[in-house]
């Protein structure tokens, strides 16, 4: 395996630092939400998707480089069989700083303290909606009050922080803005609003639906007072703080209305081992390839690696205006 000694780590083309590795391990999910993918999915075959031991190779390798944080991602995490001992494992990495997670919170009563008590840091729950039936409109499939179980026994359980992420849609759940900030505020959560991206063609106009973070402040701002902050999570959230309320703090993830890419630090491992170096381009290289052509040593793969950075995108092309730039669906590309 490779070297973990010292080194400079991965730097891009670009001159940026990569240390958040967002790492999916499932493409397979139990709710089937309208902004992530089609209704009736097609899912990958077991044999294209990475083995547990595969994903716990390559976390070792991005952590060997500098890698502080990793985010597992689906689909849905929880639903892949092992997940709480590859959390276990991949957590007890020296070197590494956090691993946190992103789930929809359907199976959470059973798992969240087994999460934790395996190492994960901290833990990002989907939550759309605090109306059951507008709950199941967007989730397709989706119980809310199980969710809602599942996140009480996240909070039970102790992380060190929970934050809910909305993607907000106007016509959808845009007027629910503030019953879901005041949700996170009585609980001492942190929320994060995020503007919808243009992955995959879903069945309906992006751009119709399309609703900016400024228009999610404003919002807000009617009801709260809003203190910015410098904070940062290591991802590409704006933080503000509420008067008021100092243990929780409210994100805007803004892909299209305030860009971040010019401080990108991350890439993503699709579940079938595809390293996509922006999420709103094509540009990758597959591991998977070079993991199973080189069983015995990571050298290969590290050479690739620190090569195809040379050419991670200055920035992506998404637009506010529906169309789709990207057809490869959220759930594939590591949520």
């Amino acid at each position: 395996m490779v070297d973990t000694g010292q080194h400079e780590g991965l730097i891009d083309g670009l001159g940026r630092r990569i240390d958040y590795v967002r790492m999916s391990v499932t493409d397979r999910c139990d709710f089937r939400c309208v902004y992530c993918m089609a209704e009736d999915m097609t899912f990958l075959p077991r044999q294209q998707v990475l083995s547990l031991e595969e994903i716990e190779r390559l976390a070792a390798l991005f952590v060997s480089q500098g890698v502080k944080k990793i985010r597992l991602t689906g689909g849905e995490p929880l639903v892949r069989r092992g997940i709480v001992g590859l959390c276990e494992r991949i957590a007890a990495l020296p070197g590494l700083r956090e691993l946190v997670m992103t789930s929809n919170g359907s199976q959470l009563v059973k798992l969240a303290q087994p999460l934790a008590d395996a190492g994960v840091k901290r833990l990002n729950i989907s939550l759309d909606s605090l109306d059951a039936d507008k709950f199941r409109a967007i989730t397709r499939t989706g119980d809310l009050y199980q969710v809602l179980a599942g996140i009480d026994a996240a909070v039970s359980a102790g992380f060190q922080r929970i934050k809910l992420n909305v993607v907000v849609m106007k016509g959808r759940n845009d007027q629910e803005v503030p019953a879901l900030v005041d949700y996170a505020l009585a609980r001492g959560l942190d929320i994060s609003f995020i503007e919808e991206m243009p992955l995959g063609q879903v069945g309906r106009s992006r751009g119709e639906a399309f609703c900016s973070s400024d228009e999610v402040r404003a919002l807000i701002s009617q009801s709260h007072q809003l203190i910015d902050s410098t904070e940062s999570s290591g991802g590409p959230a704006r933080y503000v703080r509420v008067e008021g309320f100092p243990q929780s703090r409210i994100g805007f993830i803004s892909p299209h209305s305030h860009n971040f890419c010019s401080t990108c630090n991350r890439v993503r491992m699709t579940a079938e081992g595809r390293l996509l170096l922006c999420l709103g381009q094509e540009n990758s290289i597959d591991m998977r390839a070079l993991l199973r052509r080189h069983p015995t040593t990571d050298a290969p793969l590290l050479a690739a690696l620190q090569k195809a950075l040379q050419g991670k995108p200055a920035h992506h092309d998404f637009s506010s205006d529906g169309d789709v730039q990207i057809l490869r669906f959220m759930n594939a590309s590591g949520g």
